[in-house]
């Protein structure tokens, strides 16, 4: 079983296209030429990993959140 934290998952332009990239990871990020194949591939990896998706406008700015982790708020603490 893998210890690391899971890291939230970004989609950013980048050149001609978008990438998908692991927060705090150096050098790990997959190229797509649309934004849109870029949020379904990032949308897939955040559900399986079960952390958040934020998507970045072309400013740099963060456009949307999702949140696929779990909700504290429906565990009883």
């Amino acid at each position: 079983m893998d210890s690391m934290p899971q890291r939230n998952v970004h989609v950013i332009p980048h050149g001609d296209g978008w990438d998908v990239v692991h927060e705090g990871a150096k050098g790990e990020r997959a190229h797509f030429p649309t934004q849109e194949e870029a949020v379904d591939a990032a949308t897939v990896i955040a559900q399986r990993d079960k952390v958040e998706l934020l998507v970045h406008g072309q400013d740099g700015q963060i456009r949307t959140r999702s949140s696929y982790g779990q909700d504290l708020r429906n565990h009883k603490g």
